[in-house]
């Protein structure tokens, strides 16, 4: 069952989590103890390592498997309407609300609740979001009466929700609401080995009619790149490969910065002014390449500020201080 409604999805159906390695292998296993429970889960990530996946399983392991489950994006939903969206709201409520409509919540009702993105949550929809899971009851926007609730909560982040709180964009007592059973997802960069059993797979899914084989140096290639976005880079840039290379994908058939041009390498590729110029200060050869370095930076990542500092190895504030200081913001 798959229902739609703009950023919203209930569904059932199986899930497969293709792994290899101990550390993905441990968290399904942890899963399955948890299921047996209705203990709230924080799923702990980075953006692309497969949160959402993890929910589905965790899941279609309860008991609440035949109920729904809601999957919602906060960063997704309007901030004038997260409200509505996650309780819904009454008749006349407000200029538009031309018919009552059910939130989230009551949708969710004997099922699951996946919020993902819960650090994304606006501060005034906190307490909110806090009540409604502490008395399992919920009460329409424009309605005065209280709706009894019964889900799950599995949220996710892709933030330290603790450094948030620390910052007073998240509250204490909500963090320690969501923070019952944390469970830290690492990145495909700490997981290499599952990276050829998922090309494998999203080979034969992306692909079904065709029999496509990977080349040892082009695998090894896709094995040594630092996967910023995870295994949802690594699924887009086999979408991708697919597209234009025959029946074996070789390193010619693999983006520039996956077949090995370290940051280094590109640099110097990209900036040649800088050991032309014989008139140039040592500051001012510094600036050149490193202002050139970021540029290249943004480009090979499509303007996606948190990628191109992650493969820089850089921290997002410094990345942003560094655009800020050559005019690149």
């Amino acid at each position: 069952m798959l229902v739609k409604r703009n950023d919203l999805s209930v569904e059932q159906k199986n899930v497969e989590i293709i792994a290899r390695s101990k550390s993905i292998l441990d968290i399904l296993d942890q899963l399955k103890t948890i299921s047996l429970s209705d203990s709230t889960v924080l799923l702990v990530g980075e953006t692309g390592v497969g949160k959402e996946l993890l929910a589905e399983y965790l899941h279609q392991k309860s008991v609440r498997r035949y109920k729904p489950l809601v999957k919602v994006g906060v960063a997704t939903l309007p901030r004038e309407l997260v409200e509505s969206e996650l309780f819904g709201h009454e008749k006349g409520s407000y200029t538009s609300a031309s018919s009552d409509k059910k939130g989230l919540f009551e949708i969710a009702d004997g099922g699951s609740l996946f919020l993902d993105d819960v650090d994304d949550l606006p501060i005034e929809m906190q307490p909110k979001l806090l009540r409604a899971m502490e008395s399992g009851g919920i009460q329409r926007i424009g309605g005065t009466r209280s709706i009894p609730i019964d889900v799950r909560f599995i949220a996710a982040t892709k933030v330290n929700l603790k450094e948030l709180v620390d910052q007073g964009r998240f509250r204490a007592d909500l963090f320690y609401r969501v923070h019952v059973v944390p469970i830290v997802i690492p990145p495909l960069r700490e997981r290499r080995e599952d990276i050829p059993v998922l090309v494998e797979h999203f080979l034969r899914v992306l692909a079904p009619e065709k029999t496509m084989v990977v080349s040892k140096e082009a695998l090894r290639a896709l094995i040594n790149y630092s996967w910023p976005g995870n295994v949802r880079e690594l699924k887009n840039i086999l979408a991708r490969t697919i597209l234009f290379a025959n029946d074996e994908i070789t390193v010619e058939d693999l983006p520039s910065d996956i077949r090995g041009e370290n940051p280094v390498e590109m640099l110097l590729k990209s900036c040649s002014r800088c050991f032309v110029e014989e008139e140039m200060s040592f500051q001012q050869i510094v600036e050149c390449l490193e202002s050139n370095l970021l540029r290249k930076a943004l480009e090979l990542h499509s303007g996606n500020k948190s990628r191109a500092a992650q493969y820089l190895n850089l921290k997002l504030s410094t990345f942003r201080d560094k655009l800020e200081k050559y005019h690149l913001a």
